[in-house]
């Protein structure tokens, strides 16, 4: 018979494995006493070897509970997500918004920040004075163009003056991402050797690779553009602007067969332009009342756009996001459709 030095032992090493388990299953089993009972309502409480030992040790009963894992597809994923999201808005609101108003203004503070890098690099150049710094000058009239406000450029002036503030330069990563996409790496950095260990971590951590300079580049080109969403205007009417203006081309948001209304609200047209007529198709946009957002000075587009499947499509989508929370990178651009 076991002793009862060693049913205490046993029962010690059990209860090491039983904490932390709120769910409610079925598949249960009881710890008492150091005795494990797999669905406990099978056994009869008459029985006498359990009834020996309940009586010698008065042990609070222990359930651990067992569940499969749940698998979801890409649409479910999507609906179980925003039913959580909203869930946890209502009980966390204080804490939940402040998340929700910093993902929408990301895209905003890249701007800021590479608005701010290039003032600096251009201060460090020819001097504050933007009447004999041709470099500041531009800087600074891209920044009305693009609605940066004016005291983020004042200070980063202030900054560049500032002693060991270094200038800031421009690098291009290339990337191999997932599924055969290719994604170049925007970077405005003072320290070359923080901003390519950085990416390069990133890179590895996610399961990316990579690329030799020149192997990417060559998929892309760069260009004007200006973002608006889908559900501020229609093809028709940018296809009129962009005509209008003399832009180059409209590129239309991708469109899934599972695309919820908050999917198409999140997808954007671009027309795409040359420097000397960005400027144009702003006003006109203004004009015709359409909501937009600009570039950071140029955007690299993809010549050709690769289809993927969901598994490398979320796998794409979680290595650019991680690459843009680095401070040094401005922006991330792949040839995924």
């Amino acid at each position: 018979m076991v002793s009862y030095s060693s049913i205490r032992a046993f029962g010690a090493l059990l209860q090491r494995f039983s904490n932390g388990v709120p769910f409610k299953s079925p598949n249960s089993f009881a710890l008492r006493a150091g005795v494990l009972i797999k669905n406990s309502s099978s056994f009869s409480p008459n029985s006498s070897w359990l009834s020996l030992y309940e009586d010698k040790l008065s042990v609070p009963v222990r359930t651990i509970q067992t569940f499969f894992p749940v698998c979801m597809g890409r649409r479910s994923s999507k609906i179980a997500g925003r039913k959580l999201n909203a869930t946890c808005l209502m009980k966390h609101p204080a804490e939940i918004l402040p998340l929700m108003w910093g993902a929408q203004d990301a895209k905003k503070a890249k701007l800021y920040s590479k608005i701010g890098k290039e003032v600096v690099s251009a201060v460090k150049r020819d001097g504050p004075n933007p009447t004999s710094n041709t470099m500041l000058a531009a800087v600074i009239e891209k920044a009305k163009e693009l609605d940066v406000p004016k005291e983020i450029v004042d200070r980063n002036i202030k900054r560049a003056s500032e002693k060991g503030q270094e200038a800031y330069i421009e690098k291009f990563y290339e990337v191999y991402g997932f599924g055969g996409v290719s994604m170049i790496i925007e970077v405005l950095t003072d320290k070359i050797n923080r901003s390519v260990a950085a990416v390069r971590e990133v890179v590895k951590d996610c399961g990316g690779k990579m690329a030799d300079p020149g192997s990417v580049m060559f998929k892309f080109r760069r260009a004007r553009v200006v973002n608006i969403k889908a559900t501020e205007a229609d093809k028709d009417q940018l296809l009129t602007i962009a005509l209008d203006t003399g832009a180059e081309d409209v590129i239309e948001p991708p469109v899934y067969e599972d695309d919820t209304e908050e999917d198409r609200s999140e997808s954007y047209y671009k027309i795409v332009t040359s420097t000397e007529n960005y400027s144009a198709i702003l006003e006109k946009l203004r004009e015709e009342g359409v909501s937009f957002e600009t570039d950071n000075g140029f955007e690299m587009l993809p010549m050709t756009y690769i289809e993927v499947d969901d598994e490398a499509m979320d796998l794409n989508k979680e290595l650019m996001s991680q690459l843009l929370e680095l401070d040094d990178v401005d922006a991330v651009y792949m040839d995924q459709k």
